[in-house]
Formats: structure tokens, C-alpha cells, sequence
């Protein structure tokens, strides 16, 4: 290798950040990113009427239409994600039933994957709405990174999100589930 372009390589990663090399000794951080109840927010968005009030997002229940979302006062009623929305009507008979607006939803997640583009180019979309971030190489407190992160969707975007910092994904996922069940909306695992 040629002692000139090494050093060329070395000066282009401290000037941009996008061509951060992995030490392969460095610990691993993994951030993992959870929209809650993301289609639901959405049309929270779009109409600001609906908050606070029960309604789900999905089919119709004269055609075997499924929830695809609910919003926290539907969950209150028992109503639950991949539920027959005829039976989620029976649980919570005032519900809302709003159609899929599929286009408002993939330009809302791109605008949340651009956000998590901005913090590592080594991100992960798993599915609309969530994704996991590798953090290794930011020599930053997690939990400082992951709270800049949620503010920053939630202010720009005004979505809110769950999200978990473990040294894997599968860690990372649990530690966001967690926190969601404890009311938590950042959660490091215990060393």
C-alpha cells in the first residue's frame, strides 16, 4: 500500500465523517429505533381531530379487514395490531376506522431513515417502522446519542418513537421493548 494514499485515507476520514473505518477491537453499539403506533401517528398528523380518540387504522370489517395500528385510547378498550377489526368494533364500539393512506406513510419512515442516515451510514430498515443503527464509531454517550435521536423525530417529524442501545440487535430490540412496557422511552441494558 502506498504510504501517500494512507495518509490521504486517514485525512478524508477525519473530514468526513461518512468514511468512518470499524476497529474491529472498538465495543459494539447497536441502536434500534421503534415508531409507536406508527400509522396511527401519522394520521394524527394529518388530522389533528383524532387525538385522543379511538380509531384504528386497517380494513373494513365487512370485508375480513384487519387493524393495522390503533391509537392508545382503541388499546385502552382491548383493541390490538393484526386484530379483525369486526371484533375490535365489538371491544371499542365508537372506534374510528380510517383507510391505509399508504403514500403519507413510506414519505414519513423515509424522512426518519434520512434522520437516521445523518447519524451513521450504517443504518438498517427492517420494516416502515423500525430500524437499528450501528453507533460503534461515535465516540458519543449512547444514551446522549439515542435521546438526540428521539427528540429529533419527534420535533422535526413530530412521530414518536422507543429506542434501545445494546451491543446487538437482538439486545437492542428487547431493551426497547422494555422500555415501552415500562413507560421508558430510552433504555441501555445493565452492564
Amino acid at each position: 500500500m502506498n504510504p501517500q494514499s494512507s495518509i490521504k485515507n486517514q485525512k478524508s476520514s477525519i473530514l468526513n465523517p461518512s468514511s468512518r473505518v470499524y476497529n474491529l477491537n472498538m465495543p459494539r453499539a447497536i441502536l434500534h429505533l421503534d415508531l409507536d403506533a406508527f400509522f396511527c401517528s401519522v394520521e394524527e398528523l394529518h388530522d389533528p381531530d383524532l387525538r385522543g380518540k379511538p380509531f384504528a387504522v386497517g380494513g373494513r370489517p365487512d370485508q375480513r379487514g384487519v387493524v393495522a395500528s390503533c391509537s392508545y385510547a382503541a388499546r385502552r378498550f382491548g383493541v390490538r395490531s393484526a386484530m379483525p377489526t369486526s371484533r375490535a368494533l365489538r371491544l371499542c364500539p365508537g372506534l374510528l376506522v380510517i383507510s391505509h393512506h399508504r403514500g403519507n406513510y413510506g414519505e414519513m419512515s423515509d424522512k426518519v431513515m434520512q434522520r437516521l442516515g445523518d447519524l451513521s451510514r450504517w443504518s438498517n430498515r427492517s420494516r416502515s417502522t423500525k430500524a437499528f443503527v450501528d453507533i460503534s464509531d461515535l465516540h458519543e454517550d449512547q444514551q446522549a446519542i439515542a435521546r438526540r435521536l428521539q427528540n429529533r423525530v419527534n420535533d422535526e417529524l413530530g412521530l414518536p418513537c422507543s429506542v434501545g442501545v445494546a451491543s446487538n440487535k437482538l439486545v437492542a430490540k428487547i431493551a426497547t421493548e422494555v422500555g415501552k412496557k415500562t413507560a421508558q422511552k430510552i433504555r441501555l441494558p445493565m452492564p
